[in-house]
């Protein structure tokens, strides 16, 4: 796309669209938590139905995160935002209007669909209208908000329940996508992929092989993890994925090049964003029970004492992506997840069943600003280590990944809970909670080392891609 068409498209209006559009999607991956008892008071369900209305977005989501992005590609990434957004609008309209759960659970699964075609598209589109220079401050601030969006699910949706009524945690979709509709349409420049056909074995076998995992993962610590379906899923979706790996390395046009792999830099970051959200999900989801369940908190006083953990990353975000313009993104990547790990060991090490709100601020003040390091600089790397037409199936495959650690991440923190403590005392849940913290910790220091992998970057002479590179989009040249 020639830079006349970005800056008719406009650097300033698609961060405003893609960055709300991205919270809007990465909102709705936790705001329903804390909303489930009040949804249950209404609608009814069982314990099982109430744990599907937050289930059935997580697999829609991170099942089509790919295929949405490789239909972007092929038609048109803002024809196809656009058609996201609408659906993603709409089935918002719907789960607020919901008449019982069996219909919550419906509308929920297709706000997923629409969040899948729409989320991945934000950086590709992004990626076009900004300017090469200025694409590290401009990830920072849509990692900002989309940081903020992950980590304040249970606060909005909390406090929205508490004050107005569980309906609203829907509702507030709706005059965000009605007004980013005509906006996309008016502001954002069209751009593809490659044009090549869609590669529906490829896609099959993709959606099919995450749609198993995702699955085993989400229903592992309610079931059981010797549940026959449990088991069936997460082994026939291991194979799926083995065999769409199998099939990309032979395919003319594959879907998901595996060839992207070999960088240094695409493959670095992918496993460091796919850790991260393992200690990151996980740990938030107990943290936010921990503070209402154990301390005492109502869900909107739990969730303005995360503030400085959840809102960090509107402060640090966009200096962290400056500083990726300037020294690289490696060094801040893996800085911030050190930092998160310090600040998740820390609160392992604080808690108690009657911990003072002062010791607990460290370790939320430190993990908010490890995180805000990683957002801004992640999303330049991913973008910046692959061509210009492949930049929205790389933008799906670490979305993909991210939902898949968020999922994991539950998962296994929640089976290190139950297995050490409980829901039984204060004392049960601190027992439960400190290794799964612990573990948390561990696995973000895992996403550090993982960002300690990616090739330093290397300066280009007279704006021409350095000696052996392809060019890259973003502000960095990186070696392979």
């Amino acid at each position: 796309m020639s830079e006349q068409t970005a800056r008719r498209g406009g650097a300033v209006w698609a961060l405003v669209i893609t960055s709300v559009a991205g919270f809007m999607a990465a909102l709705d991956n936790l705001v329903v938590t804390t909303a489930l008892p009040s949804i249950r008071e209404d609608l009814g369900g069982a314990l099982d139905d109430l744990e599907w209305t937050v289930s059935a977005y997580t697999l829609t989501f991170a099942v089509l995160l790919m295929f949405g992005a490789a239909l972007g590609d092929r038609f048109g990434r803002r024809a196809l935002f656009i058609a996201g957004l609408a659906v993603f609008t709409g089935a918002s309209a719907a789960a607020a209007m919901a008449p019982g759960i069996g219909s919550l659970i419906a509308a929920r699964a297709v706000q997923g669909v629409g969040a899948a075609v729409m989320m991945p598209l934000t950086l590709t589109l992004l990626t076009a209208a900004v300017p090469a220079a200025r694409r590290g401050t401009a990830y920072g601030i849509w990692g900002a908000v989309n940081g903020l969006a992950v980590a304040s699910g249970p606060l909005i949706g909390g406090s929205l329940t508490e004050h107005i009524s569980w309906h609203w945690i829907f509702w507030l979709n709706v005059p965000l996508g009605v007004a980013l509709l005509p906006l996309a349409r008016l502001r954002l420049a069209e751009s593809r992929g490659t044009g090549a056909r869609l590669d529906l074995p490829g896609t099959l076998l993709a959606s099919g092989g995450l749609f198993g995992i995702v699955y085993g993962l989400v229903r592992g610590p309610a079931d059981g993890w010797t549940d026959s379906l449990v088991l069936t899923a997460l082994f026939a979706g291991g194979t799926l994925l083995v065999g769409f790996v199998l099939y990309s390395t032979r395919a003319k046009n594959p879907m998901l090049p595996m060839r992207l792999f070999r960088s240094r830099a695409f493959s670095g970051i992918n496993a460091a964003s796919l850790l991260m959200f393992v200690g990151m999900f996980g740990s938030i989801f107990l943290l936010s029970q921990y503070m209402q369940g154990v301390l005492g908190y109502s869900p909107t006083e739990a969730g303005l004492r995360m503030l400085p953990w959840t809102g960090m990353p509107m402060l640090v975000a966009p200096v962290a992506g400056i500083l990726s313009d300037r020294v690289g993104g490696r060094p801040v990547v893996a800085t911030g997840l050190f930092l998160q790990a310090v600040g998740l060991g820390y609160m392992a090490w604080v808690v108690s069943a009657d911990v003072s709100y002062t010791a607990q601020l460290p370790g939320l003040i430190v993990s908010g600003i490890g995180m805000a390091l990683y957002f801004a600089p992640a999303a330049n790397l991913v973008m910046s280590s692959v061509r210009p037409q492949e930049q929205g199936i790389a933008s799906g495959a670490n979305n993909a990944l991210r939902e898949v650690g968020g999922a994991l991440g539950i998962a296994v923190m929640s089976s290190i809970f139950s297995a050490q403590g409980g829901y039984t005392s204060a004392q049960s849940f601190v027992d439960g909670l400190r290794p799964a913290l612990v573990t948390g910790s561990g696995v973000v220091a895992l996403a550090a080392a993982a960002a300690l992998l990616i090739p330093a970057r290397r300066p280009a002479r007279d704006g021409a891609p350095a000696a052996g590179q392809t060019p890259a989009p973003a502000v960095e040249v990186l070696s392979s």
